[in-house]
């Protein structure tokens, strides 16, 4: 009923309920984290539990902020074979912040609480960033092929840190997220790539090929997410604003077999990684078409 308040109204309202929710949660989150620091391998599997229940409720209680001021019809398909209790790579394709969001509201409860890769340097955001360390939100420093030349000693270096940064994935469920393309879609961008899908920015191998090399031997299965928004991609205020109505999901579970890990500096494998991951874009190319179109 409160959907039909003024946009703007409910935009600041949902927008405070946001930022309330997120501060509440941090409070425990911290404090869980300081009781997990002693190095007791059962008694740190146990508090990254409660960790990720307290999570969990933050995107519930965001999810229900949603519902309270919007009226989306969210219409999802493929989420049958999901088990909380099992190990996720998780890609989409990006085309607003909102997808953050989406995917929260998709995949909370569904599958264990998604960890995103992030730059070592986001750990300083006030706040939000020592709760994705809290929550073992694996930080990584990747290295460019300029940088390795000038210290070549360092090469598999971001490998190894990023493998012993998920060490402690082996010893509970989780859902790993990557977003292939980089950065959100555009015309513009889309454009300046010359890409050849219609729907979709050129997917960047390195970076997926890069999290399965340093976590291949935990992570059991991916999760190819698609997501259109039949109005166009809304802008978070749009979101929180309550003028989206309409957003749909599509989710593939596929294996991760062994012959995708492997050595992304070797030629040849890369080669081999890169057709497969044209050919999953151009899976999910059709599959906007065919949403576009409303066959799906």
């Amino acid at each position: 009923m409160l959907h039909v308040l003024p946009k703007p109204l409910i935009g600041i309202i949902s927008f405070l309920m946001y930022l309330l929710n997120t501060l509440f949660w941090a409070g425990p989150i911290l404090l869980l984290a300081m009781l997990k620091l002693p190095p007791i391998r059962l008694w740190q599997v146990a508090i990254t539990y409660l960790l990720d229940t307290c999570a969990s409720a933050w995107i519930s209680l965001n999810n229900f902020t949603t519902s309270l001021f919007s009226k989306i019809h969210w219409d999802i398909k493929g989420l049958d074979k999901l088990s909380v209790k099992d190990w996720y790579l998780v890609v989409a394709n990006h085309q607003s912040w909102v997808d953050i969001l989406v995917l929260q509201k998709v995949m909370n409860r569904q599958i264990p609480f998604l960890k995103f890769f992030l730059k070592k340097e986001l750990i300083y955001v006030p706040v939000i960033g020592l709760c994705w360390w809290a929550l073992d939100f694996p930080f990584m420093k990747r290295y460019n092929a300029a940088f390795l030349k000038k210290y070549p000693q360092l090469k598999g270096k971001d490998i190894e840190t990023t493998r012993k940064a998920c060490e402690k994935f082996r010893y509970k469920p989780v859902s790993v997220m990557n977003f292939l393309e980089g950065t959100r879609f555009t015309p513009e961008k889309q454009q300046q790539q010359q890409s050849p899908f219609r729907h979709l920015l050129k997917p960047k191998a390195g970076g997926i090929s890069f999290v399965l090399n340093a976590m291949g031997e935990h992570l059991h299965k991916l999760l190819d997410v698609t997501i259109y928004y039949p109005k166009g991609a809304p802008s978070f205020w749009d979101f929180i604003s309550g003028k989206v109505h309409d957003i749909k999901v599509r989710v593939r579970v596929l294996p991760i077999e062994q012959h995708l890990i492997g050595d992304y500096e070797d030629p040849h494998f890369r080669e081999r990684f890169q057709h497969w991951v044209n050919q999953l874009w151009l899976d999910k190319d059709r599959q906007l078409s065919a949403l576009q179109q409303g066959e799906v």
